[in-house]
């Protein structure tokens, strides 16, 4: 049962038939994982909080500079020098003081992604390196956890949810690393400072999607976003049969692969 002020706080999503009090209590009882707090970790993690999942944990071993601040909204000038995680849960635990919030100032590895994932329901990417990003993936389908995939660059930005094991994943789609001189940062490209909201909060709606079961999550499907236009594409995506990750005869034990790239969005 929701306490009172919790009914008080939570009275928007409360009116949504599709929402209501279960899912709010779903909410509450749900625990997400996000990797990387930067410039799509800050919304992914503000609007979670706001919404009520009971247990967050935030991964990311960087400290905040002051190029961050242009897209990265969970941190101010006065945060400069201080580890992201610090600086988020500190303006995380203002917002909503019943989320648990649990820092872990390290970086994702090979050697902790195992624990890590497992300790959560549903896992989010917000990171700014392909290994990282594959390393997420080829892990959660071993783990058969839900990831909810986010990438930005300049206007653009992608997301598509994955169900470890069950639906397509990152490898199906970008199986090619592309040259390494072909994969500009956000340093030589730059970031759009919008782009990062509004992939964040796509990515947060799919975890609250996920953990509610309501609506349709993207599935097998990629959604591309160029802020320039403002156009919105949507991609049919399907499991790939010969996928070294979640195809026929694959293998996920041996998680030190995850170094490839893709010709995808990557930085944020």
């Amino acid at each position: 049962m929701l306490r009172e002020d919790e009914r008080e706080r939570y009275g928007r999503h409360l009116v949504i038939p599709e929402l209501g009090e279960e899912g709010q209590e779903r909410l509450r009882a749900a625990s997400v994982l996000v990797v990387g707090v930067g410039g799509l970790g800050s919304p992914v993690a503000l609007y979670l909080v706001a919404a009520g999942v009971g247990r967050l944990g935030l991964v990311d071993g960087d400290r905040v500079e002051l190029s961050n601040l242009q897209r990265q909204t969970l941190h101010s000038s006065a945060d400069i020098g201080r580890p992201k995680t610090e600086s988020a849960a500190e303006k995380l635990r203002a917002l909503n003081p019943d989320v648990h919030l649990e820092p872990h100032q390290e970086r994702f590895t090979a050697d902790n992604a195992r624990d890590l994932v497992r300790a959560y329901d549903v896992v989010v990417t917000a990171v700014d390196n392909f290994a990282t990003r594959y390393l997420l993936n080829d892990v959660c389908v071993a783990e058969g956890k839900v990831l909810v995939e986010g990438a930005i660059l300049r206007f653009n930005g992608m997301a598509m949810t994955i169900k470890g094991g069950e639906t397509a994943c990152y490898r199906c789609v970008f199986p090619e690393a592309p040259p390494a001189d072909a994969v500009l940062t956000t340093a030589e490209a730059g970031v759009f400072g919008p782009v990062p909201g509004i992939i964040g909060a796509v990515q947060a709606a799919e975890v609250i999607k996920v953990v509610v079961g309501f609506g349709e999550p993207l599935y097998n499907r990629l959604l591309q976003v160029d802020v320039a236009d403002m156009s919105f594409h949507e991609v049919a995506v399907a499991r790939a049969p010969d996928c070294p990750v979640c195809g026929r005869g694959s293998g996920t034990g041996d998680l030190s692969a995850g170094v490839g790239a893709s010709p995808s969005l990557e930085a944020t």
